[in-house]
């Protein structure tokens, strides 16, 4: 039997947070009990945020009118329901780590609406960091801090236009932050796929070639408003 290669490079997704919706959520550590922050094996540069160490506590801030499946964690990790997490292990997706227990302390409702229920229970979960690595020849990144390390590929960027993988980086995970911009999380399509089917809230998902960030309008400056004669 012949052997069944697929002509079609996979997709890659950029996962960013909704900020509005019925499933609008917010986590907040109880206490700053934070550990080291991860470093290049080989340079020693730090490339990610305090680590978050136990005990695994905070509070919820509802802003929608249900919870979400998925929260970003201030360290980088991510805090997702014990549903998702019995999905995702099912399906055998990959690139999350830890699952630990997180305990829920208080709800806060912050805007008009019936008093919210009991939460679902949630695991704080770490994406993957070390394999997949942007190329820095095919990503649009305006560049302040020159890259000196070839494979944490640490870089000051001030504005990014669209990213791209190294080929032959990427072994198969699901989730995870390149090397080249750990700030960034990143999915295969086989994940927003999985989300989709088993009806997951709070994310969105851009294409990685065309995400863009630029928060000083540097790459696409506002028109400048006509001045009006007083």
């Amino acid at each position: 039997m012949a052997a069944n290669f697929s002509s079609t490079p996979p997709r890659f997704f950029v996962m960013k947070k909704l900020t509005e919706g019925q499933h609008d959520t917010e986590f907040s550590p109880s206490k700053a009990n934070v550990g080291p922050a991860l470093r290049c094996p080989q340079c020693g540069e730090t490339v990610g945020m305090l680590t978050w160490e136990p005990p695994f506590q905070g509070e919820l801030e509802l802003y929608g009118k249900d919870f979400g499946d998925l929260m970003q964690e201030p360290s980088g990790g991510l805090l997702v329901t014990e549903r998702f997490a019995e999905d995702f292990k099912a399906e055998g997706l990959t690139g999350l780590s830890g699952f630990q227990p997180v305990e829920i302390l208080r709800v806060r409702r912050k805007r008009r609406g019936p008093k919210p229920g009991p939460p679902p229970r949630y695991l704080y979960v770490l994406p993957t960091y070390g394999q997949p690595a942007l190329d820095m020849s095919r990503s649009h990144i305006l560049i302040h801090k020159p890259m000196r390390c070839t494979w944490c590929r640490a870089i000051g960027p001030g504005a990014i236009d669209g990213l791209a993988l190294e080929p032959g980086t990427w072994n198969g995970e699901d989730v995870f932050r390149p090397r080249g911009m750990w700030g960034v999380l990143m999915v295969s399509e086989r994940f927003m796929r999985f989300t989709e089917k088993h009806a997951l809230s709070h994310f969105t998902w851009i294409p990685i070639d065309k995400y863009v960030w630029d928060p000083m309008q540097l790459l696409y400056p506002q028109p400048v408003p006509p001045t009006s004669n007083c």
